[in-house]
């Protein structure tokens, strides 16, 4: 006979909303649930709301939820194809990564902890970089919330797999939420691809196999997959994530760097054009650079010239603005300075450690390619050439700004015969430079060439510059000689020298050679010198933005073997056939959620570590559920107990509802006990179903498993012996349920039970494991809970009427 579970009411509360998932965190008082509305909010026990994550999209819903292992950070896979990792602690999205399919689940793996031995890689060298490199200066300019879903950084914590799986049948495994640690198209491994539809997929305990659950036609099927790759590389993959984490997390540094950049030169042209843009438009090309020199030279200033220094101007304003200016060119040498070329050595390191990790083949032949380390290190060192040079530049930029805010004063108080400091005196060198700056002002135009087809970039296309809009493809690139600039596009005011490295165009304005420099000559006059792989090469035609792309390029191909290896190391090694289902129906295929009774497929999966067993609980339809165990030793055997709610031929006397139960939800509660949530059927018009939580033991049932060799095909429906949960001896425990309950999460860790009824607009929580014997009153004084379901009470939204049935 059925036993009444042991659980206690802790309060129940009416959502604003339909809650359509849930999540307990296996450690700390928290649960996160998704609503309607495509939003994810995680609160404490007592109600009380710790931070709401808005829906990343119109229409977006929430597909799943996972809680990383003893940690705060919640992995959340929505419609759209996001998946975001947001952090309960912090309250803020860590990382995120986008998919073009619909997302089915996502789920943290266990922690993953590496067995040493004679043989085995020793990962050994976390944060070792510490030692040597320093730490990277905050970019206080960067807005928090500005930051896109790729611009943050990864969570730390323990090791484990972010698995994303695709309502396509695609799976993902990333390691360290970094490192793209291969994927498989289910679809390619079943006979009816157009009747297809997956439920689960999940990492063994060992890391080096996977279950799927899938349909196959009118099948319900269980596929084990095997992974050598993943079998002998786990500790080098770690290694190898984790240097990937760090070289993520610098490229979102360089690019937040690179928006600092393009920010502070904004403000130096904001300042400088609001003043000049009138007068610049008032003069036809060219004539801004000869009045300026002829003021130089000459001493007389024409009369626009006049109307510009001395009404549109005025030396306070123009001091003003030359301040302003300073300002901001001092910030852009600190941020090249300091944080980007920081940046740079920082990846260079990173680099030149996975390169001399490729160069141990015994460990990293199947996750690193030495020659695409290389590479990756070379466009590395093109970036720091680069950045050196746009250092050079911005210091040329800044001397030649001083100078001429010094000469328009100079000018404005000899114009109008003040009293000039004996300080301000040019020396000839001063007024060289001067005469030189004047002159590049606006370089001429030379006349293009009517044989020569030259294409625009498509990523420069929009931009306000004139590099943007006279850049050339790399299959015609103009030459150092003949940039060939559009008159039609080009500034009347080109002060600048700094811009044209921030756009995503090839440069108009190249940095001089030094004819002094004898390292140039000597690559000039020997070619194969030029051409050696163990020299970093310098194109000075690229922008900043252009060879910052490049070495991104080349270290995305840097990581693209070890998802290429392990991919293709994924062999079927057993089907199991666990039972047969209808017609796969367009409305189903169409919505992940409708499922008629025939085909409802609820799962669950549990790592017990201590016997070295995989356990996966599924339903088969409405009226039958399976609990399968994977043994992980050498035996390769399969455990398997069949159960159903209907009652047997030979059970005693049940309670009337006992007689038409279906099942709703399933959850592992922990190793020996499964939580389920069942119905009762009526056809009655008008009837309201009842609903009943039943705790069952695993322990108890365990002499009514079947056991199975790990072979390439098993039919468990031929196999095995379906048994009523009715007729196990003390395995089934049930508790009567107020209302229409659709969903269920439990935590035994925890030792709570969260219950969703009234079209999953009410959600209930209850206390598990209470023992019996002990009055109320002084359990609701001990409990470890109690604190929540005061502060429950205080709330008045409780409705105590309406508790469960004792």
């Amino acid at each position: 006979m059925a036993q009444s579970s042991s659980m206690k009411l802790l309060g129940a509360r009416n959502m604003s909303c339909i809650v359509e998932r849930m999540e307990w965190n296996n450690k700390m008082d928290l649960i996160a649930y998704g609503t309607e509305k495509g939003e994810v909010v995680i609160q404490r026990l007592n109600w009380q709301k710790i931070v709401t994550f808005p829906t990343p999209g119109e229409d977006v819903r929430v597909r799943s939820l996972s809680w990383q292992m003893d940690e705060t950070l919640l992995a959340v896979g929505y419609s759209n194809g996001k998946v975001a990792l947001l952090d309960a602690e912090s309250e803020t999205i860590i990382s995120g990564l986008i998919y073009e399919d619909d997302i089915k689940k996502v789920y943290f793996s266990k922690a993953i902890n590496c067995k040493e031995g004679l043989d085995s890689y020793t990962c050994n060298a976390k944060d070792k970089h510490k030692r040597y490199l320093p730490k990277l200066p905050p970019l206080t300019n960067i807005d928090p919330c500005l930051k896109t879903l790729d611009q943050k950084s990864f969570p730390k914590g323990s090791p484990c797999f972010l698995v994303v799986i695709m309502r396509s049948g695609k799976v993902h495994l990333l390691l360290l939420g970094a490192l793209q640690a291969g994927s498989i198209d289910l679809t390619q491994h079943v006979l009816n691809p157009d009747q297809f539809d997956v439920y689960d997929v999940r990492l063994n305990g060992d890391f080096n196999a996977i279950y799927a659950l899938l349909r196959d036609g009118q099948q319900l099927k269980l596929l084990h997959f095997h992974n050598q790759v993943l079998q002998d590389s786990i500790s080098p993959m770690l290694e190898l994530a984790s240097h990937c984490a760090h070289i993520l997390e610098t490229k979102n540094y360089i690019n937040d760097t690179q928006q600092c950049l393009t920010e502070a030169w904004e403000t130096v042209q904001l300042e400088m054009d609001n003043k000049l843009t009138k007068y610049a438009n008032s003069q036809a090309y060219g004539m801004i650079s000869a009045h300026f020199l002829e003021l130089l030279v000459f001493g007389y200033a024409t009369l626009e010239v006049e109307e510009f220094l001395f009404e549109t101007l005025t030396e306070k304003g123009f001091k003003k603005i030359a301040n302003s200016v300073d300002l901001s060119l001092n910030n852009l040498q600190g941020l090249v300075f300091k944080q980007l070329n920081g940046a740079a050595i920082n990846m260079f390191y990173f680099l030149n450690t996975i390169a001399g990790f490729g160069r141990m083949t015994h460990f990293f032949e199947a996750l690193i390619s030495p020659d695409v380390a290389s590479e990756a290190m070379r466009a590395c060192g093109s970036f720091l050439l680069k950045v050196h040079e746009l250092q050079r530049t911005i210091d040329t930029l800044v001397y030649d700004m001083k100078l001429f805010h010094s000469w328009v004063i100079f000018t404005i108080l000899r114009l109008s015969h003040q009293e000039i400091p004996d300080d301000m005196v040019f020396t000839g060198k001063e007024n060289l430079a001067l005469a030189e700056f004047f002159c590049s002002m606006e370089p001429e135009i030379p006349e293009p060439c009517e044989d020569v087809d030259i294409s625009i970039d498509k990523s420069a296309t929009t931009s306000t510059t004139a590099a943007a809009a006279t850049a050339a493809t790399e299959e015609e690139l103009p030459s150092d000689d003949n940039p060939a600039p559009s008159a039609t596009t080009r500034s009347k005011f080109n002060l600048e020298r700094v811009g044209q490295y921030l756009e995503n165009a090839y440069l108009t304005q190249p940095h001089p050679v030094n004819p002094a420099e004898i390292w140039p000559r000597l690559l000039a006059e020997n070619e194969c010198l030029a051409q050696c792989n163990l020299l970093v090469p310098h194109d000075k035609r690229l922008s900043l933005i252009q060879q910052r792309d490049k070495m991104f390029n080349a270290i995305d191909a840097v990581f693209h073997k070890p998802t290429e290896s392990i991919s293709a190391s994924f062999k079927l090694s057993s089907t199991v056939i666990c039972g047969d289902l209808q017609h796969l129906h367009a409305e189903s295929a169409a919505d992940p959620d409708q499922q008629s009774n025939s085909d409802f497929v609820n799962c669950s999966y549990y790592v017990h570590e201590a016997t070295r067993c995989d356990m996966l609980a599924l339903t088969i339809g409405r009226q039958e559920a399976m609990v399968l165990e994977f043994s992980r030793g050498e035996d390769c055997l399969m455990r398997c107990i069949r159960v159903q709610l209907q009652p047997g031929p030979f059970t005693a006397q049940l309670q009337e509802d006992y007689y038409n139960l279906r099942f709703v939800d399933l959850q592992f509660y922990n190793e020996s006990s499964l939580s389920m949530l069942a119905q009762t059927s009526t056809t009655a018009t008008g009837a309201r179903p009842h609903s009943y939580f039943l705790q069952f033991s695993l322990s108890a049932a365990r002499n009514h498993c079947t056991q199975h060799q790990l072979t390439p095909l098993i039919k468990l429906d031929e196999a095995t012996v379906t048994h009523s949960v009715h007729d196990i001896p003390d395995a089934a425990a049930f508790k009567a349920l107020d209302g229409v309950c659709e969903m269920l999460a439990v935590s035994g860790s925890r030792k709570v039970a969260t219950v969703l009824s009234d079209r999953r607009r009410k959600m209930t929580i209850f206390e598990m494991e209470i023992e019996e014997e002990e009055d109320d009153t002084e359990m609701s004084q001990t409990s470890f809970l109690e604190i929540s379901k005061e502060s429950a009470l205080a709330t008045g939204s409780i409705d105590l009427e309406k508790h469960c049935d004792t």
